[in-house]
C-alpha cells in the first residue's frame, strides 16, 4: 500500500499499528509523535492532520485494542460454558502474543492520574470483558459445571488477574512464546479453583 495515498481512516489505523509496534520494544510513555511519524515514514506534522494531539492517538490505540480483543471473544462459539471460558482465555493470550506492545500501553495508561479518554475507553473494555466472563460463569453455574457456591464476580476478577500476572511475568522475561505453554497449565489450576472436575 502506498503510504502517501492512504485515506484518513487508513492513516489513523497505520498510526495505531506503529504505536503498538514501537511499544513492544520501547517505553510507551517515552514515545514521541516524531518517533511514531519516523516509524511510519511520515512527518510529525502529517500525524497531526489526523489527530489533534498525542492523547487522541492513545485513545485510538485503546479503541483498536477494545474492538479487536472483544471481537476475538465474540467469535467464540461453543455450547459448553467451560469450553467457552477456556477459549476466551486462549484468545486473550494469543492476542497478547500477537501484539506484545499492548500490555505496556495499557499498564502505562492505568498509571496516569485523572480520567483521560484513553483510560475511560480501557475501563469500558474491562467492563465489557467482565460482563462476558460473568455470563459464561453464570451459565456454567446454572449447568452445574462449577462449584454451587461460586462467587462469580470474584471468579471473573481472578480470571483477568491470572492473565495480567502471566503478562507481567512474560514482560519481565521477554519470552512471549513461552506464555502459550504456561497459560494452558495455569488455566487448569483456575478450573480446579472454581470447582470444575475434568
Amino acid at each position: 500500500m502506498n503510504r502517501k495515498n492512504l485515506t484518513s481512516d487508513q492513516r489513523r489505523d497505520a498510526t495505531v499499528e506503529a504505536v503498538v509496534a514501537l511499544a513492544a520494544s520501547s517505553n510507551p510513555a517515552d514515545l514521541t509523535t516524531a518517533q511514531i511519524g519516523a516509524h511510519m515514514g511520515v512527518t510529525q506534522g502529517a500525524l497531526f492532520r489526523h489527530f489533534s494531539n498525542k492523547q487522541e492517538i492513545w485513545t485510538a490505540v485503546m479503541d483498536w485494542t477494545a474492538t479487536n480483543l472483544l471481537a476475538r471473544l465474540d467469535r467464540i462459539e461453543t455450547d459448553n460454558p467451560i469450553d467457552g471460558l477456556e477459549a476466551m482465555f486462549t484468545a486473550h493470550v494469543e492476542f497478547v502474543i500477537a501484539n506484545p506492545g499492548i500490555p505496556p500501553i495499557m499498564f502505562g495508561e492505568l498509571q496516569r492520574s485523572g480520567e483521560t479518554p484513553a483510560k475511560v475507553r480501557l475501563q469500558e473494555l474491562m467492563a465489557g470483558y467482565g460482563a462476558r466472563l460473568a455470563a459464561k460463569l453464570t451459565a456454567a453455574k446454572a449447568a452445574g459445571l462449577v462449584a454451587r457456591d461460586i462467587d462469580i464476580p470474584a471468579a471473573a476478577i481472578l480470571f483477568l488477574g491470572i492473565i495480567q500476572g502471566l503478562v507481567m511475568q512474560t514482560m519481565m522475561t521477554g519470552d512471549f512464546d513461552a506464555m502459550r505453554d504456561m497459560s494452558g497449565r495455569i488455566f487448569k489450576i483456575y478450573l480446579r479453583g472454581i470447582g470444575v472436575k475434568r
